[in-house]
């Protein structure tokens, strides 16, 4: 399979762990070894100037932390936005386009003039060799292309339903597929 950096995972109905139901992952990372990912819907209500001081300041709304995946959950993955013309500023690794990794023990005041947005993750969501390619195969996630903002929506709650709208077709029926298809 080729690399999925940069894409979205989103998961489908009938992914049922609890720590993926309706999420949509970015992937970070997608190697031989591997890939590694953040959940982009699920905020939690800790404030990111609480953890990270002047990082918070940067952060986008909702301006906290969220909930990367469940590997790691007390390391941090920060996902930051460029500004349109701006170069690639220190510390910053690119993912797709303009958006990247940035490294969080940077000086923020150097880099705030340079993001459009910034969002903090505690932990991430890893894959071993082939698990990914398995997990996808099996049909437990859908791959998308993601939009440079896709990451840094103020409304993250809303975001696996509005990417699988966005598609069109057979898959924005999905969106509306209901939590718990037992109960409709």
């Amino acid at each position: 399979m080729e690399s999925l950096t940069g894409r979205l995972l989103v998961a489908t109905p009938s992914l049922k762990d609890p720590n993926f139901d309706r999420t949509v992952v970015l992937l970070v990372a997608h190697e031989t070894g591997g890939a590694l990912g953040v959940v982009l819907n699920r905020a939690t209500e800790v404030p990111v100037a609480e953890v990270l001081g002047k990082w918070g300041s940067l952060a986008g709304d909702p301006a906290v932390l969220f909930e990367g995946g469940p590997v790691a959950p007390e390391s941090a993955i920060c996902l930051a936005r460029t500004r349109p013309s701006v170069k690639r500023p220190t510390g910053f690794h690119p993912v797709s386009g303009g958006v990247g990794t940035v490294d969080l023990s940077a000086d923020p005041e150097s880099l705030g003039d340079n993001l459009a947005g910034l969002r903090v993750f505690a932990g991430y969501s890893g894959w071993s060799p082939g698990q990914l390619e398995e997990e996808v195969s099996s049909g437990s996630w859908f791959v998308f292309d993601a939009l440079p903002g896709d990451a840094f929506v103020s409304r993250p709650d809303d975001l696996w339903a509005m990417v699988l709208k966005r598609q069109g077709g057979i898959m924005a029926a999905v969106a509306h597929f209901p939590p718990d298809a037992a109960l409709n």
